[in-house]
């Protein structure tokens, strides 16, 4: 197995740059683009991290997301405004990086380290999930007994993406728009 630590740098810096891009662009379809970038690299990261559940979750939601904002930007013909940039925005913006860079720095001190498992709690679940739970399956019984509301937050979310998207995509029952409406 190879060292996945030097992996997620690369990842986390491109998801860096392409967070920048998607906010220095004036082009709403490639700031869009970037966005889903962004989103992808992030499901690698957490598949790289052993989350392959929060991994599938990312990308469906990402898929779902970025189908529905593409719909709407290309629809649409606007570009940012660039004459004044926000001096405000752009303050309390880098100090709240700042803060969470802080806060993130702070919390991941006692975090262990890349390649040393943390096998207590998981041996718990290994050793005790046929008396506890009765399920046979110990993924099963991780996922629907003992983290049963985290799955059901993943299912509420991957709900919630897919029935935004058809109310976003859908045609019949929308109200039309002047701007829909091609110029003859």
């Amino acid at each position: 197995m190879f060292d996945t630590l030097p992996h997620i740098y690369a990842l986390i810096c491109l998801m860096i740059i392409g967070s920048v891009i998607a906010v220095e662009t004036r082009d709403l379809l490639s700031t869009v683009i970037s966005i889903g970038a962004v989103g992808f690299l992030l499901s690698l990261v957490y598949l790289m991290l052993g989350a392959p559940d929060l991994a599938i979750t990312q990308v469906v939601v990402e898929i779902i997301v970025l189908v529905t904002l593409i719909r709407l930007t290309v629809t649409r013909d606007d570009t940012t405004v660039d004459e004044h940039r926000d001096v405000f925005a752009l303050g309390s913006g880098l100090v709240f990086g700042g803060f969470l860079l802080s806060a993130s720095l702070y919390c991941l001190q006692d975090a262990v380290g890349f390649g040393r498992p943390l096998m207590s709690v998981s041996q718990g679940y290994l050793n005790n999930a046929l008396e506890m739970t009765g399920a046979a399956n110990v993924v099963m019984a991780v996922l629907l007994d003992f983290r049963a509301y985290d799955t059901l937050g993943e299912a509420t979310v991957i709900f919630a993406a897919i029935l935004g998207a058809y109310v976003v995509l859908r045609r019949i029952g929308r109200k039309h728009d002047a701007r829909d409406v091609p110029h003859s």
